[in-house]
């Protein structure tokens, strides 16, 4: 996403509310920011009105007229702000780039921030233009991709001609205690893939968590390939090599004695 300005200020937000009018909130990048979503810089309060209002873009205050105001705002302090599924679903539409938009609605499932379902709903419920690229980036968060990083390794799988693997599926041994829940995983042959981002692993207690997990996966022979968001982007060639060659080393392993649930299934029975 390319960064068009300094974020808005407090001030500059609570000035948009004032010239937008009665009941105006803020959505798009603006609002996401203030629900902790990553997002772009941008120096534009996009700001929802009533679609009867008469008012013209000024300065940096960007109207959107819409006969769908939100019936839940988000306050903080004098600012209103619409609820984190409107907010994704603004920003999005006005994303050209479907790794732009695959970052912003994995990210907001990913920090439990928007249910699958209520992005959905903002799909199906709102306007048509701008929603292809929103579209498929659900599609691939219904199959579980959390992160651009996965995004892009999804991408690359599917042009590889490898077999595809679940994305973020848990994963339980036979006693249904649960394992781990890798990026990637091929259940046949007990293949996973880690994505291992500084962006998710910033503090002690984070990395303690991908330790232990790792530690997991280990003590139930299951083969783990890492790698980082920037070898996918440019070694790709490299990427699929490995995998490649840990696929084919597998093939003649026996099946690990481990229960698998897709994303989006539940947990084990």
């Amino acid at each position: 996403m390319a960064a068009s300005g300094a974020p808005t200020t407090l001030q500059q937000e609570m000035a948009a509310l004032l010239y937008a009018g009665p009941g105006s909130v803020i959505t798009g990048p603006a609002a996401l920011r203030s629900h902790h979503i990553r997002t772009e810089l941008t120096d534009i309060v996009d700001v929802l009105v009533p679609a009867a209002r008469r008012r013209r873009d000024t300065q940096f205050v960007r109207l959107h007229r819409t006969t769908r105001m939100p019936e839940r705002i988000w306050q903080a302090g004098p600012v209103r702000y619409a609820p984190p599924p409107r907010a994704v679903a603004d920003a999005v539409r006005a994303l050209a780039s479907l790794r732009d938009v695959r970052a912003v609605v994995a990210d907001a499932v990913q920090r439990d921030k928007c249910a699958i379902s209520r992005l959905a709903a903002e799909l199906g419920e709102g306007p048509a233009k701008g929603s292809v690229l929103f579209r498929e980036a659900m599609a691939e968060v219904a199959d579980g991709i959390r992160s651009a990083a996965e995004g892009d390794l999804r991408d690359l799988l599917a042009r590889s001609g490898l077999p595809m693997p679940l994305f973020n599926p848990s994963l339980y041994d036979a006693a249904g205690i649960f394992i781990a829940r890798p990026d990637a995983w091929w259940p046949g042959l007990g293949i996973a893939v880690e994505v291992d981002s500084r962006e998710w692993h910033m503090s002690p207690e984070d990395h303690a968590r991908t330790l232990a997990r790792g530690r997991r996966m280990a003590r139930h022979q299951i083969v783990v390939l890492r790698f980082t968001p920037r070898q996918i982007r440019t070694q790709r060639t490299a990427v699929i090599s490995d995998i490649k060659a840990a696929l084919e080393g597998a093939r003649d392993r026996s099946p690990l004695a481990l229960r698998t649930v897709p994303a989006g299934h539940g947990t084990a029975a």
